[in-house]
């Protein structure tokens, strides 16, 4: 992407650095994008038992307390680089709302090290980015991009910016009334038809990502020769379907909830090839047609 002299956001709370001291669990709940798997990936390699955390387990972080932190100088323009592609998302977003006759209230940007409290609980750096709606904040350990060219090869700016416009396509769902709707939805439902709600929800804030792509390349002409394969690439190896394969040998349709990878990618790229919010309905198709 050619970001060169493009502005950062100033929707930043910058929390790295913190520490902690009191230990108490976390739920896996409410992860954002492969987060779940990825962290159950991971557990498989290092010899644990992914199903653990595939199932919700909890984790574990502590209250914190700020300690002096020097981040490296790759964090330091992964940080820059984020703060880009928010301020971008905040100049997409803004257009698209104002043309449908609404304003966006953009969220903030958490950066974190290790361990975060936010207003919807509280996470370690392996749970990867999530949305809170509850305080409208958009939360990553930078240390997320890493794990991804490590431990699935996906790897680029641009795929690092489909994490975090992905995230940003929650609040967009948040700002329409679709997340807490689908939210309070699953509250009532099964376990296997709250997870298709779930997919449903991902699936779209996917789409999402894509649509921002496309205005992003529109108005700034920022795309270059690989980008949006960058994107589709990671999209294809953070489905539900590839990661439970990768980490225990077959996988649980039952039990996904972020999408297989197909669905992931043909979301993704439906977003970046028209551009158009009117055509991301997820939730009315059926489940199987998604």
């Amino acid at each position: 992407m050619k970001l060169d002299g493009r502005r950062q956001s100033s929707n930043v709370d910058d929390r790295r650095g913190q520490r902690s001291g009191r230990v108490f669990p976390v739920k896996a709940g409410g992860m954002g994008i492969g987060g779940l798997i990825i962290l159950g990936l991971l557990t498989w390699i290092m010899g644990g038992n992914p199903l653990s955390v595939l199932n919700g387990s909890s984790g574990l972080m502590t209250d914190s307390e700020t300690t002096e932190y020097v981040p490296s100088q790759q964090e330091e323009e992964l940080a820059e680089f984020s703060r880009q592609i928010l301020a971008s998302t905040e100049d997409v977003w803004t257009e698209i709302f104002r043309q449908h006759g609404a304003t966006y209230r953009p969220p903030t940007l958490v950066l974190f090290t290790d361990a975060v409290q936010s207003g919807c609980g509280n996470a370690t750096a392996q749970t990867g980015p999530f949305y809170c709606s509850a305080d409208e904040k958009l939360y990553i350990d930078l240390s997320f991009f890493s794990q991804m060219r490590q431990t699935l090869g996906a790897d680029g700016d641009f795929a690092y910016a489909y994490v975090i416009a992905h995230e940003v396509g929650h609040h967009v769902q948040h700002l329409l009334g679709t997340l807490d709707k689908a939210h309070t939805a699953m509250a009532r439902q099964s376990q296997t038809d709250a997870n298709q709600t779930s997919v449903r929800i991902e699936l779209q804030a996917d789409f999402y990502a894509g649509v921002w792509g496309y205005h992003e390349n529109r108005m700034f002409s920022s795309l270059e020769d690989g980008d949006l394969e960058e994107a589709i690439a990671t999209a294809s190896v953070i489905g539900d379907d590839y990661l439970q394969k990768q980490a225990q040998g077959y996988a649980v349709p039952e039990s996904f909830n972020h999408g297989r990878s197909d669905q992931r990618m043909r979301w993704l790229k439906k977003g970046l090839s028209t551009g158009d919010i009117n055509q991301g309905d997820t939730f009315s198709p059926s489940y199987n047609s998604l």
